[in-house]
């Protein structure tokens, strides 16, 4: 399957157009992750309904790529849902680049009216956007013009605002600077993690580009759509493999924010390691030797006090069953459901004795 599936996508034919009603305006829509799937759903729902004006003629998608621990080379999980959806596969095109010669060729064949992107992940030439008449329309999860770029989801959660939410924009050649055509606010829970409100968010954005579709179709959106006050835009870059440590030397609120979006830390001898009080703790009881380790967080919260018998003890600390992060006056207060880089998640209720491996226990054990 996987192999026909590249081999037809390789092809430079323009595939067939025979599934394709000529009453219906063609859309295409533009993805890669599983985010990108709940759009499809929601198109390939309303499309079916039998007053729908269009239908998804082609799906464009990043190639099959190595996925999982298994490293199986698989198609994008868009890709995937479409087939599990009886897309046709001669359908799902899989360029490297969205200017590519031979993709281009079969998309202007296709004739799409529009072109939806879903977190596609590739850059879109002039060459592209200029073949759909009625425009390319981006669902971006965040409340333009703030957080532009590739990682808006992560970048709110990190800045700790409390609201959010997602935009249809018309997309130009300009990062994510186009023309608004409607937004829809959604609130953050403080304990949700970045997946969990990038998939909220999503969906959000499906409901709202169905409930748009009608006057994208009719011209309508762009006689609506607004252009974005560009001196308000701020920029969301992808996050950076630096930006994943936690360091204690900052605020307990800021390390609470970047527990929402990053799961990776070291505990390891760095300079906010050397004052600590009791930093031997995190040495080896069996040979004395600095060690490192990587613990993956799951839940974090912050605690505005501690008990007074508490304030002399170690940075780190094991108190009710938790992991207390010292900060100052005030420490971030770490669920005990965490677990080691390779192992699967435990459950709340996991004693704390399976839990944590010796090694961990030599280095985080206080006495």
């Amino acid at each position: 399957m996987i192999r026909r599936f590249c081999c037809l996508q390789s092809a430079t034919s323009p595939p067939s157009l025979g599934g394709l009603s000529s009453k219906k305006k063609s859309l295409v829509l533009l993805g890669s992750p599983q985010v990108s799937a709940t759009v499809l759903d929601a198109l390939l729902n309303a499309s079916a309904s039998p007053d729908s004006s269009f239908e998804v003629a082609a799906i464009v998608t990043q190639p099959s790529a190595r996925r999982d621990r298994g490293k199986k080379v698989l198609p994008s999980p868009l890709a995937k849902y479409a087939l599990d959806r009886g897309f046709s596969s001669d359908l799902i095109f899989t360029p490297e680049r969205a200017g590519e010669e031979a993709f281009l060729s079969n998309l202007k064949a296709l004739q799409p009216e529009l072109c939806i992107t879903a977190a596609y992940g590739n850059i879109l030439p002039s060459k592209f956007l200029n073949i759909p008449p009625l425009g390319t329309v981006n669902i971006h999860p965040s409340l333009l013009p703030l957080y532009r770029g590739a990682a808006p989801v992560q970048r709110a959660l990190q800045d700790g605002v409390k609201e959010t939410g997602v935009s249809l924009a018309f997309t130009v050649r300009e990062l994510d600077a186009g023309p608004i055509i409607a937004s829809e606010k959604v609130d953050i829970d403080e304990q949700i993690k970045g997946p969990d409100l990038l998939s909220v968010l999503f969906l959000e954005g499906s409901k709202l580009l169905v409930r748009e579709l009608p006057s994208i179709f009719d011209g309508s959106a762009r006689l609506k759509a607004h252009p974005q006050d560009h001196t308000k835009a701020t920029l969301a870059p992808k996050i950076s493999p630096e930006e994943s440590w936690l360091s204690f030397d900052q605020e307990a609120l800021v390390l609470h924010n970047k527990v929402s979006f990053l799961i990776l830390f070291e505990l390891c001898r760095t300079q906010h390691w050397r004052n600590a009080k009791r930093a031997s703790n995190l040495l080896d009881s069996r040979n004395h030797s600095w060690k490192s380790m990587y613990i993956i967080i799951l839940i974090s919260w912050i605690s505005l006090s501690i008990d007074s018998s508490d304030s002399h003890r170690a940075t780190i600390l094991f108190k009710s069953s938790k992991l207390l992060i010292m900060v100052g006056n005030k420490c971030c207060k770490v669920v005990l459901n965490f677990r080691l880089k390779t192992s699967r998640a435990l459950d709340k209720t996991t004693p704390w004795s399976e839990r944590v491996s010796s090694k961990l226990f030599y280095i985080l054990r206080f006495d």
